[in-house]
């Protein structure tokens, strides 16, 4: 019995080991891919700000729970078993599939800065007359978790192509955590900046110069920072959006658009010393948003004649 005993804790010391390194794999494993995806997720959190500016505050917070709970139920309930289906049984889908959600980011912000620009507005927008806040609300909200369905979407991808070669379940799981902890951490920046005005108003009613100083100047930036994310977004939209199609297109056999902005992103940082890697990432962000523009606005065109002739048919 005591032999039997020992072998049998032998079995579940083993077992512990293997799990524990197994998560111990898991953790590392997330970590990587999570910081490849850095860069969709710094977009990510600068796109969101833009559905919650000109909220009342006391709704600002209750947008973003919302938006971040449509952004877990993305990942978890659709993107997850998504990814580990098409990643056995039809990879090579995955590729069209992206460029076709980066294509409607395009179109997204293509849209914004034609609107901008003068062109007519389509659906409401926070200038328009609101006659019904909780629908128009929830329609921000909707907005926003179809966006950061195809960023979502774009951060699992790049995830999945770092751990392509591991177990389902260990790939399951990493997905999972990077899902999760993304998620927590553009919702909770998000959140921060949305009410770094209160903060600052908290700040500039507490006695002391130095604290009240600190909060008026939150409260004079607020309104240029919320202006600047919103411009970053609209950017940020169109970055991903025409980074994704490059990419895509390069994954595809059609090598020719990616090679020219990866040429003169080398260019650049050759010529800028120093500061070549940051110029050069910026070089590529560029031409990927000019191609997203571009595209973006073909779509964008094409959809609204299409508008005008079936509302004249009518």
């Amino acid at each position: 019995m005591s032999t039997g005993l020992i072998a049998l804790l032998d079995d579940i010391s083993l077992i512990a080991k293997a799990a524990a390194a197994s998560i111990d794999d898991v953790g590392v494993a997330a970590a990587k891919a999570g910081s490849k995806a850095a860069g969709v997720v710094i977009d990510d959190a600068a796109v969101t700000p833009t559905y919650v500016t000109e909220f009342t505050p006391d709704r600002e917070l209750p947008i973003i729970w919302k938006i971040a709970k449509g952004s877990l139920k993305n990942k978890l309930l659709f993107l997850l078993p998504g990814a580990l289906l098409l990643s056995e049984f039809l990879p090579f889908v995955i590729t069209p599939l992206l460029m076709l959600g980066g294509l409607f980011l395009c179109y997204e912000g293509a849209e914004k800065i034609m609107e901008k620009l003068g062109g007519d507005k389509h659906g409401a927008t926070l200038e328009d007359p609101i006659t019904d806040p909780a629908a128009f609300e929830e329609e921000r909200v909707s907005g926003a978790v179809r966006t950061d369905l195809i960023l979502s979407a774009e951060i699992m991808a790049i995830a999945l192509a770092e751990i392509a070669n591991t177990p389902v379940v260990e790939r399951g799981l990493v997905l999972a955590l990077v899902g999760v902890v993304i998620t927590a951490v553009v919702y909770g920046a998000v959140a921060l900046i949305v009410k770094m005005d209160d903060i600052g108003l908290h700040l500039a009613e507490k006695p002391g110069a130095a604290a009240q100083k600190i909060g008026r100047g939150l409260l004079l930036a607020m309104p240029k920072v919320l202006t600047f994310l919103s411009v970053v977004g609209t950017g940020a939209m169109l970055w991903v959006g025409g980074g994704i199609i490059l990419h895509g297109l390069h994954e595809m056999g059609v090598h020719g658009p990616s090679d020219v902005a990866h040429a003169i992103q080398h260019a650049v940082e050759q010529a800028s010393g120093g500061a070549g890697a940051v110029l050069g990432w910026l070089t590529y962000a560029v031409a990927s948003a000019v191609v997203g523009l571009v595209l973006g606005a073909v779509v964008a065109l094409g959809l609204h004649s299409g508008q005008k002739l079936l509302g004249k048919a009518h």
